[in-house]
């Protein structure tokens, strides 16, 4: 899993409340499991028009978008079906960090396992936000896991985030990297409990 510590990155905007896990990767790209090969189905049915050309008219394919490492999304972002390739798919197009009023619980149970920090803001700062990236695309926010801050020009906020989440992100590991750190201990347990053959 990649490392989240700090990011700082412009924004693309993409405020559209309820987008659902088959809009941000739609069924047909589902029997993928290359995490690196999901980039080009990113909101596909959006980002591409009928012809199979980019739509110049949708966010993430305007100049502004490129390199953006951070997503500002509506509320109830990830909701609909489970399928993990939503984050494998974001995290493919190079986005680290996906900000929003709130996430479905499975997708960001999926995210955080994938190496996608959701940043819950509230509504008003979601809108500060959203104005302030309209005003200057080029405007930088940055994301600091360690002290959970989300820092913007004039501004900054704190987000929550679960203790075992946070430290899983900071370090790089899943579930089972994270059992794996207290391998010696979990032996020399064993050791004192085991009865004798």
């Amino acid at each position: 899993m990649p490392q989240f510590t700090t990011v700082t990155s412009r924004a693309v905007l993409l405020p559209i409340n309820d987008i659902d896990t088959d809009q941000i990767v739609p069924a047909q790209f589902l029997k993928i499991t290359d995490k690196n090969g999901l980039a080009d189905a990113l909101f596909y049915h959006w980002r591409y028009l009928p012809d199979g050309r980019p739509n110049p008219d949708f966010p993430l394919n305007k100049p502004d978008a490129a390199g953006a490492q951070i997503l500002i999304a509506g509320d109830n972002f990830g909701c609909g079906s489970s399928r993990e390739h939503a984050p494998w798919a974001l995290l493919s197009f190079g986005i680290r960090a996906a900000i929003s009023t709130s996430f479905a619980d499975i997708f960001r149970n999926n995210a955080l396992k994938n190496g996608l920090l959701p940043v819950v803001v509230d509504p008003d700062t979601h809108r500060h936000l959203i104005e302030q990236v309209r005003a200057d695309p080029n405007a930088r926010l940055t994301i600091d896991l360690a002290s959970q801050t989300l820092s913007f020009p004039g501004g900054q906020v704190t987000f929550p985030i679960d203790p075992f989440n946070k430290t899983c992100l900071l370090n790089g590991i899943d579930e089972l990297g994270y059992l794996l750190r207290f391998e010696n201990e979990i032996a020399a347990f064993e050791q004192r409990t085991s009865f004798p053959s």
